[in-house]
This record gives C-alpha cells, sequence and structure tokens, in this order.
C-alpha cells in the first residue's frame, strides 16, 4: 500500500479516534474506550509509516486535515453539533487544502 493511501487511511481513522474519545464521557464508557485505543494506535501507526516516505510537513497537515474535516462532518450529521452552511464551507476550504497539498506533493 502507497504511503498516501496509508496516510488518507490514517486520518480516517483520527476521526473515529476522536469521535470515540468524545462518546467516552471522560474514559467511563468502556466500549468507545477500546475504539479510540486501537484508532488512535492505527492512526498513529499509519501516519509514522507515511512519514517515512513523504515530508513530515505534509504528511502531518493532511493527516490533521483529513482528521479535522471528517470529525466536524461526523459531528455536524450525529447532531453533535449545529451544521451551518459556514461551517459547511470551512470544512470544504481544508479539504481542497489536503487535495492541493496532495497535487503539489
Amino acid at each position: 500500500m502507497g504511503a498516501w493511501t496509508v496516510l488518507v487511511l490514517s486520518g480516517v481513522l483520527e476521526a473515529v479516534w476522536a469521535s470515540a474519545l468524545a462518546a467516552s464521557d471522560g474514559f467511563r464508557r468502556p466500549g468507545p474506550v477500546v475504539v479510540f485505543l486501537v484508532a488512535a494506535a492505527a492512526s498513529l501507526l499509519g501516519l509514522a509509516h507515511a512519514m517515512t516516505t513523504l515530508p513530515t510537513g505534509t504528511a502531518y497537515a493532511v493527516w490533521v486535515g483529513i482528521g479535522a474535516a471528517l470529525t466536524v462532518a461526523w459531528s455536524m450529521l450525529t447532531g453533535r453539533e449545529a451544521a451551518t452552511l459556514v461551517k459547511a464551507l470551512l470544512v470544504l476550504g481544508i479539504v481542497v487544502c489536503v487535495i492541493g497539498l496532495r497535487l503539489a506533493g
């Protein structure tokens, strides 16, 4: 699997662990805690793998961008936070920047 593919999957897992962390209720719910631990470990391992090939700054920015965009989108879709046009446009801006880093990299 290529470094970019691993990096994108790791970014998706970042959104998984962030959402699981929120659902863990301060680490009081064991199911979300397990999901958080597994997803966080896999996400960081994937990021580390991608950084062996890709520049650190680019890899980290893409990883964070994907995770942040998906976490906000998921939170809005599930009703955990209000969905507004402004938020949607700002998340789209993050996605465009991630794509730009891929094209420039």
